[in-house]
């Protein structure tokens, strides 16, 4: 079936027969690469010679449909918002298509289908690069023009599980400083969609290979020939790209109760960036043993300055710097039960502070110990999986039940007035019922008098 048919064919799938066929006007782009993939797009680049705003009014015939202007005056797109499909549309960039073709970044996103006469152009070989699963720069000059180009090589390429051609692949690698002069929010959309990916470590890795990885986050090239101490087999950054490894087989084989896209490929940025504080802070003692102390407190603060290069969002920034700052305290517990000193008071409160993060938390030190490559550390695995058990059977089951008493109890049993001690004593109780200590409003009063008379 020749490639226009079966586009017309899927778009009236799509029940897109808004789009009018003039001449001068091209759908173009992504969406004609994903349609010949087998793909159902639901945004589309238009690109017509003309005026862009009159073309936009010809599509826009409902009252639902919106119009809106984005982007800067030399390039300005009028997006227009029908249903559920998105067609932006903007004026194309040189005097034929095929000059506009010419100038995009890769040739599987050069692709053209003329709204008029039903023609595909296909200048830069767009579709033999799709049938061989090939990223190909479209021009040499491709990533002087737009550097974000170079992490939207990785980032198309693990979407679509496509590899990089090897002259694209020399290319990215001579001009990976370049990536340093794009804003950070461009870059932040591209890296996580890359993390949002299933197999988002072997594209990680390929960015390492070209030095792209190190342009982006100079941090972690520090971590190279950061050798550590008996405990690993690895210096820094590859243990850190191991326990990559085997935190996204962990998210892909949901071994614990679903964490959604967004967290996952958060939980990734964090394992990815959780030390780099070693560097920094690593110390050999007379005997020649190695110690990285506070090496996550330090990691957490230069992840901060990295969030806020990127542009993450207060949401984003927070999770992560919890990750990161906290990693190490599952090791703590696991310590403290080896030594029988770990009490389920102790373990309600570990699951009290980290909250709804406490499963990603317990998931990262798996990875992370999986990472040391120590097969010793089987032990540690087993006891983060029952915590993460526990936590869903238990600690959550309790936290779903009524409170045993409110801050009303207070006021009018013992006379007492919000204050620091009003809000402690609701915290000890409330930790006491979900520790399995106290199970009744009664036990829950008489341990009140009890703290009000120790203090």
């Amino acid at each position: 079936m020749p490639i226009y048919e079966y586009i017309v064919i899927t778009m009236n799938k799509l029940d897109i027969k808004i789009i009018p066929k003039i001449k001068g006007a091209y759908i173009v782009g992504g969406s004609i690469r994903d349609i010949i993939l087998g793909r159902f797009p639901f945004d589309y680049d238009i690109a017509v010679f003309g005026n862009p705003e009159k073309f936009a009014k010809k599509i826009a015939v409902k009252k639902s449909d919106h119009i809106i202007e984005l982007g800067k005056k030399d390039h300005k797109i009028i997006r227009v918002i029908s249903d559920n499909k998105i067609f932006d549309i903007s004026s194309a960039n040189g005097n034929t298509i095929e000059d506009d073709l010419l100038k995009r970044d890769f040739t599987i996103n050069a692709m053209a289908c003329s709204l008029s006469s039903g023609r595909i152009i296909d200048c830069a070989g767009g579709m033999k690069d799709i049938a061989d699963k090939k990223i190909r720069m479209v021009s040499d000059r491709a990533f002087e023009k737009d550097p974000v180009r170079l992490i939207r090589a990785y980032r198309i390429g693990a979407s679509l599980n496509f590899e990089i051609e090897k002259n694209t692949v020399s290319s990215i690698r001579k001009n990976a400083k370049l990536i340093k002069s794009s804003a950070g929010e461009r870059i932040r959309s591209e890296f996580l969609k890359i993390l949002q990916t299933p197999e988002s470590h072997h594209y990680i890795s390929q960015m390492a290979d070209t030095g792209l990885l190190f342009a982006i986050f100079p941090e972690l090239g520090k971590l190279k020939a950061c050798f550590q101490n008996r405990f690993h087999q690895y210096d820094v950054f590859e243990h850190t790209m191991k326990a990559f490894y085997h935190l996204e087989n962990i998210l892909n084989n949901k071994i614990t109760h679903s964490i959604d896209e967004n967290t996952a490929s958060l939980l990734k940025f964090a394992i990815l960036l959780h030390d780099t504080g070693k560097p920094l802070v690593k110390k050999v003692d007379n005997e020649g043993n190695v110690h990285f102390y506070g090496h996550s407190k330090k990691g957490a603060e230069i992840t901060k300055e990295i969030s806020s290069r990127l542009k993450l969002s207060t949401k984003e920034k927070y999770f992560i710097d919890f990750i990161i700052r906290n990693h190490v305290n599952p090791l703590h517990l696991f310590v403290a039960k080896s030594k029988g000193t770990l009490t389920n008071k102790g373990i309600t409160r570990f699951f009290i502070k980290c909250g709804d993060n406490t499963p990603c938390l317990l998931l990262h030190s798996i990875a992370d110990i999986k990472g040391k490559g120590d097969k010793a550390n089987e032990e540690f695995i087993e006891f983060a999986k029952n915590m993460i058990l526990k936590y869903f059977s238990e600690f959550m089951q309790r936290k779903k039940m009524p409170a045993l008493i409110t801050g009303n109890d207070l006021i009018n049993k013992f006379g007492l007035s919000p204050s620091p001690l009003f809000k402690k004593i609701i915290s000890k109780i409330e930790e006491a019922r979900l520790s399995n200590q106290i199970n009744t409003r009664q036990e829950a009063l008489s341990l009140v008098k009890k703290l009000l008379n120790s203090d």
